[in-house]
């Protein structure tokens, strides 16, 4: 009796197993919200309240990024242009106390005036800041009047020391200071700003890059926002850079202790009342938006809207359950066609086809299914083909698997013949070639140690000063430390043989392997002296090696063959990632040089 009452209850279609979905997830649901929709209401409003508490926070968010982003605009756009670059490292070499003739002086004007009115228009747009171009040597460029202040005082700041450690576009925030413009203090006490480092093709510093907004740009953010609740900006120290109250900006934030409690779930309690507390990181600079809102008064509109939202979700449940039943009727038709394709290709006629052609999800699957069968075909010949190429292959293997053993011991016993019989040179010139050719064929040693491959490529130059008529000084310069490191094999020998047969072309010259650990970083360097490459050429290389080293070929008509160097590359990024970085510098009739550079921090 219980078995035939089960059958009847268990769905053997999908309309009906849709249909009975649908009961089970819209209407029991439903029925459960109106027991327990006063306890769900409380968490709800809760969240509710919370996320209109982030949404304002993310508003204010926007306009403090963007003041933010105006200040890295300026900064950027320092250290990128060019022309303003060579004007500053031209004047950063120059003492400041030495006299200047008059044709000197003139032109020292007229590129000081140039800078000054770049620095003029890129702060024409958005909010106003100051700008500060500080060189090493004392010699500054602003946007601003002495008298306002004068930026020699900058060397004095104590967090003007952080900025050795900077580099690129890293930069040092400074939080709300005391600000030191004579206009600006009246109306904002404060100041924030971002610092950067001009850093020669050396790394050395030649100078600096400090732009300043005053705080009170920052406040107005809070000041726009509706209710009354109490913003701030907060370093990552938990420091108050921002306030409405000017007061409280460079205090502690004080509530620090109950938003680290474990159990913290964005509700405080200050003075016998409950707040609401949201924040909002700002990227990039490791500081936060803060907002602390009445509870009351952050889910009285809530509360209200919320009862009518009830109701109108369960007269849309009531509607939706009728108009699910005639969408069923449409949706399922081509379910079934489908299912019944499904069915003959299970039993095994791959030839059949679904051809639905709707622009729903339905036509979608069945132009997937479709292809997915014509796919399968595809497949089937491919692999058939695959593996009547397997099979060619492995025989192809077999035959190529001569003992290289066998041959090692061949090749040493000739060159022991020939060095019985006194000729050393071709001796030494057979052992070389047993040892690379020992080398080549081990393919258990992906990764070896530098010394390794170090004696790979000495060898190799053995080999090569023997075969051609002027030798190549072969000069090597490795710490003990970069013996150590380990590297996939083969990586100089490309380079060495670019030098020697492409850059020195074959003739007489010098070639330096340079290799030491630096910190974290281990650093290889390989330089000649041939022929080199004009700066087009160099370009295009660069721009080869970073952007599509898989599309590297040939040979340049500068002389220097890209295909082994790529092949470098493009081991060196698979193994290490991103951690590894190749630079290229080359002159013409000067020779050329190639640094490679791997970060351990980067293989943890």
């Amino acid at each position: 009796m219980w078995n035939r009452i089960q059958q009847k209850l268990t769905p053997h279609s999908f309309r009906y197993k849709v249909i009975l979905t649908s009961i089970i997830c819209i209407v029991i649901p439903a029925i459960i919200t109106l027991f327990i929709y006063s306890y769900l209401t409380k968490d709800a409003m809760k969240e509710q309240a919370l996320s209109n508490a982030n949404r304002e926070l993310i508003l204010a968010s926007e306009y403090v990024t963007k003041l933010l982003d105006d200040m890295l605009y300026v900064a950027n756009f320092v250290q990128i242009d060019s022309e303003i670059n060579t004007i500053l490292k031209k004047h950063a070499k120059e003492d400041k106390n030495q006299v200047v003739q008059q044709n000197e002086y003139y032109e020292n004007y007229m590129e000081y005036s140039k800078v000054a009115k770049t620095i003029e228009n890129i702060t024409l747009l958005g909010e106003k800041s100051y700008v500060t171009i500080l060189l090493k040597n004392g010699k500054h460029y602003t946007n601003y009047s002495l008298s306002e202040y004068n930026p020699e005082q900058l060397f004095q700041e104590p967090w003007f020391k952080e900025l050795d450690g900077v580099f690129g576009y890293e930069a040092v925030w400074i939080g709300s200071q005391p600000t030191v413009f004579q206009s600006e203090q009246k109306s904002s006490p404060y100041q924030i700003s971002v610092a950067r480092t001009l850093r020669d093709s050396n790394l050395k510093i030649y100078g600096y890059v400090i732009v300043t907004i005053m705080e009170n740009k920052v406040k107005q953010a809070f000041e726009s926002m509706p209710g009354k609740e109490e913003m701030m900006l907060v370093d990552s120290s938990n420091k108050i850079l921002s306030h409405a109250n000017n007061e409280k900006i460079g205090t502690s934030f004080p509530y620090l202790v109950q938003v680290k409690k474990k159990d913290f779930s964005n509700i405080m309690t200050i003075s016998n009342q409950d707040y609401l507390y949201a924040d909002h990181k700002i990227s990039y600079t490791g500081w936060k938006l803060v907002s602390i809102n009445p509870y009351k008064q952050a889910i009285f509109k809530i509360n209200s809207i919320f009862n009518k939202v009830f109701l109108t979700q369960l007269i849309s449940f009531i509607i939706f359950f009728l108009l699910l039943t005639y969408v069923i009727q449409t949706i399922t038709k081509p379910l079934v066609h489908l299912g019944d394709v499904a069915s003959s290709v299970q039993s095994g006629n791959l030839n059949v086809r679904s051809h639905i052609h709707s622009k729903d999800e339905i036509g979608r699957l069945s132009i997937s299914f479709d292809s997915m069968l014509d796919k399968i075909n595809e497949m089937i010949r491919e692999i058939t083909e695959t593996q009547v190429r397997k099979r060619r292959a492995e025989f192809a293997m077999l035959q190529a698997q001569i003992n290289p053993h066998f041959l090692f011991n061949v090749l040493n016993s000739i060159r022991m013949k020939v060095m019985k019989k006194g000729d050393y040179e071709s001796a030494e010139m057979i052992s070389s070639l047993s040892k690379l050719l020992r080398m080549t064929i081990d393919k258990d040693k992906g990764m070896i140690s530098f010394k390794e491959e170090v004696d790979i490529v000495k060898d190799y130059v053995t080999l090569m000063n023997m075969r051609q008529k002027e030798a190549v000084n072969f000069e090597i310069i490795v710490s003990a430390a970069a013996y150590l490191e380990a590297i996939p094999r083969f990586i100089l020998q490309p380079i060495i043989e670019n030098s020697i047969i492409h850059g020195l072309n074959q003739s007489a010259g010098e070639i330096l392997l340079h290799a030491y650990v630096k910190g974290n970083d281990f650093y290889i360097t390989i330089e000649d002296n041939g022929e080199g490459m004009d700066e087009d050429s160099l370009k295009n290389l660069r721009n080869k090696l970073r952007l599509d080293s898989n599309s590297i070929a040939g040979q340049n008509k500068s002389g220097f063959s890209s295909l082994g160097i790529s092949n470098v590359y493009e081991r060196m990024r698979m193994t290490f990632g991103d951690s590894f970085s190749m630079e290229i510098d080359s002159e013409k009739e000067k020779g050329t040089k190639v640094v490679m550079s791997v970060s351990r921090r980067g293989r943890r």
